[in-house]
């Protein structure tokens, strides 16, 4: 999986709708090797999108498509200070994105040790386990990690109610202890909340 994040201020939220439905009516029967997406806006004018495709390939074929291209041209007047990320180290939970989530929140952030982080990905296993016993208002987790030692974390829940109530539940001490071991190893720069997230 290769995985593109466009970031932005939104500045013509309903010209950004408009174009997102225009690109799956118009534009996504071409792009060979898509395999979905979640964006949206946040209260405060974040934009985000995460865009997944099946390879590096897969992206780059349907980024000089012409089409893709005139698209892409309308659309970037609708944000401000546009920034794109891109991977191909991707770790994905509970089965990766979800279509049918009410809720979606983007995390960003760094990796602030490596070696810690290492051994929690050894145990993602156990997290998994750990997320269907005691979070099930957590659907799915796709996790991209950039060659910058930054991170894209995009999290589908239920519901945002249901999310709010899972982060406020306790969990037993072993797997307190397994996620604790993860934040201790990075950084959380922000939280990208969407209450409305468009997914494909």
């Amino acid at each position: 999986m290769f995985i593109q994040v466009i970031t932005g201020q939104a500045i013509d939220r309903e010209g950004l709708l408009r174009l997102g439905d225009r690109w799956n009516d118009e534009l996504r029967p071409g792009a060979t090797g898509f395999l979905g997406s979640a964006a949206g806006v946040t209260d405060d004018g974040r934009f985000v999108a995460v865009v997944r495709f099946e390879s590096e390939a897969a992206a780059r074929r349907n980024s000089e498509r012409t089409e893709q291209g005139a698209w892409w041209a309308e659309t970037e007047k609708c944000l401000e200070g546009v920034a794109f990320a891109e991977s191909a180290e991707i770790i994905t939970m509970l089965g990766g994105a979800v279509k049918e989530a009410g809720f979606v929140q983007v995390m960003r952030g760094r990796i602030t040790d490596a070696q810690r982080m290492a051994g929690v990905r050894e145990r993602m296993g156990e997290m998994e386990a750990a997320l269907r016993r005691h979070r099930p208002d957590v659907l799915g987790d796709v996790i991209a990690v950039h060659a910058d030692g930054s991170y894209t974390d995009t999290v589908y829940f239920q519901s945002e109610v249901a999310a709010r109530r899972g982060e406020s539940g306790d969990m037993p001490a072993d797997v307190g202890a397994l996620f604790d071991n993860l934040m201790s190893a990075i950084t959380v720069d922000e939280y990208l909340d969407l209450r409305a997230p468009s997914l494909a």
